[in-house]
């Protein structure tokens, strides 16, 4: 029961804190704009990548990898999420611009962050 409570807790605090924050230029030109566009939850992807790879070192890795050559078998969505959602086309970012926007956006969905401890 208690740990339902931290985690109700948790997830409350981070979503609040992330609708609050301000979005980041290089998020909102080369991330945000599309997924807002088209509906795409942001947070949820984030969450996924974070319970799978747990640190920003390996989830920038898979994010990379998965910018420079989107595809379905390389997706973190499961494929019922393809059947709501368009696949991703690749970006058009040289690797640094790229790289830029992953850490800010890792940055600004950061947890870490958001977290109050009394």
């Amino acid at each position: 029961m208690e740990k339902v409570m931290i985690k109700s807790l948790l997830i409350s605090t981070f979503i609040i804190t992330t609708a609050t924050a301000e979005v980041p230029a290089i998020i909102q030109n080369n991330c945000l704009a599309c997924h807002t566009k088209q509906k795409i939850p942001s947070e949820l992807i984030y969450r996924r990548y974070l319970l799978k790879y747990s640190t920003n070192t390996k989830i920038k890795q898979r994010l990379f990898s998965y910018l420079k050559k989107p595809n379905k078998e390389s997706s973190i969505m499961p494929k019922q999420f393809f059947l709501k959602f368009p696949e991703k086309e690749s970006l058009d970012l040289n690797d640094t611009i790229l790289n830029k926007s992953i850490d800010a956006y890792l940055d600004y969905f950061d947890v870490k962050k958001k977290l109050i401890l009394p």
